[in-house]
């Protein structure tokens, strides 16, 4: 009698099934996490470049993460790039390149880059970029004698760098120099007219003085060996003329396997684009991978990725947090994405 009792006892019990496991609370744009996983891409996308300058981080605008598994996540970062002082071949490492100043004529550049994280570590799976120039109408607000951003094809930017090259080679004892590529040019109209570029070179097999007899023979230095620099050079126009120059080697470097230095292909002139009026190096150039979007990656279904982005679910969330009675003087928290501003805005 006394087990029947227990067993009916046993059976009135409730069930207390495990309570699920709460889902991770979104990453904010500006967490460590983030902003960690934004330096390996920030690095990849300066590592993986063939032209134009290196870029620093300016804002993080979005985040998603996908978990694939224990310690494994697919990451989809949205970044806002700004422009700096150093060309893509300069040996300087990143933080110790300036981002060019708004009255500058800034380039912003728009990325995409999807990432893996195992056990801790990022690594970039797929990178998809654009970088554009600030409007001349932005900057002439702000500093309407300011020299604006020129097509590389213009004629002054041309009579410029060919001058300031060859004044270059007619006072150097060293190796003589070629031009690689046009990385920026600007010009002033007024109170005086001013042309400035910026120019990559690369030394080749000649000395100047050797240059002089023959210059179409020297040849660039190989791969081993090779010796690339940049050039600055500001040209007054009117009232008088007057050049100043000034060039830089940075010495051999050694590129890792996967990424060339600087594509040979423009080795001792123009870009190929030159001709075609552009302003700026746009990273297009160089990332274009269509799966570093979320909306374009196919390896996930499509109920996944139509999921709530973190900046919208937060949204849902505060409006939630807005119901509940808060003390006088209490401020919300700021939303997860998009993140801080380091720079400034284009």
């Amino acid at each position: 009698m006394k087990a029947l009792v227990a067993l009916i006892l046993l059976v009135q019990l409730p069930i207390h099934k495990a309570a699920p496991a709460a889902p991770p609370a979104p990453l904010g744009c500006d967490d460590p996490e983030s902003e960690a996983a934004a330096a390996v891409a920030v690095s990849y996308i300066n590592g993986h470049s063939h032209h134009g300058y290196k870029f620093a981080l300016n804002r993080i605008d979005n985040i998603r993460i996908l978990p694939q598994g224990p310690n494994n996540d697919i990451i989809f970062l949205e970044l806002d790039l700004l422009e700096t002082t150093c060309h893509i071949l300069s040996p300087t490492p990143l933080q110790n390149c300036t981002v060019r100043s708004f009255t500058e004529h800034a380039v912003e550049g728009d990325c995409d880059v999807k990432l893996q994280k195992v056990d801790g570590k990022f690594s970039v799976l797929a990178s998809k970029c654009h970088s554009h120039a600030d409007s001349s109408e932005d900057v002439l607000q702000v500093c309407p004698e300011c020299p604006l951003l020129a097509t590389w094809n213009n004629t002054e930017v041309l009579t410029t760098v060919t001058a300031a090259l060859n004044d270059h080679n007619s006072k150097t004892a060293d190796a003589y120099l070629k031009l690689l590529e046009i990385g920026r040019a600007r010009i002033q109209y007024a109170p005086a007219h001013v042309a400035l570029v910026e120019f990559a070179v690369a030394a080749t097999n000649c000395s100047a003085a050797q240059a002089k007899d023959n210059a179409e023979a020297c040849q660039l230095l190989p791969d081993d060996q090779s010796n690339y620099g940049f050039c600055a050079a500001t040209m007054v126009l009117q009232p008088s003329e007057d050049l100043t120059v000034n060039c830089q080697l940075y010495g051999h470097q050694v590129p890792t396997p996967d990424v060339p230095l600087l594509s040979q292909d423009t080795s001792g002139g123009l870009v190929p684009n030159v001709v075609q009026g552009f302003t700026n190096h746009n990273l297009r150039l160089s990332h274009n991978n269509p799966v570093a979007s979320e909306s374009s990656s196919s390896e996930f279904p499509t109920s996944v990725l139509s999921a709530k982005p973190v900046a919208k679910r937060a949204v849902a969330e505060a409006a939630q947090h807005d119901k509940v009675p808060r003390p006088v003087g209490f401020v919300p928290p700021p939303p997860p994405c998009p993140g801080k501003i380091r720079h400034f805005k284009i």
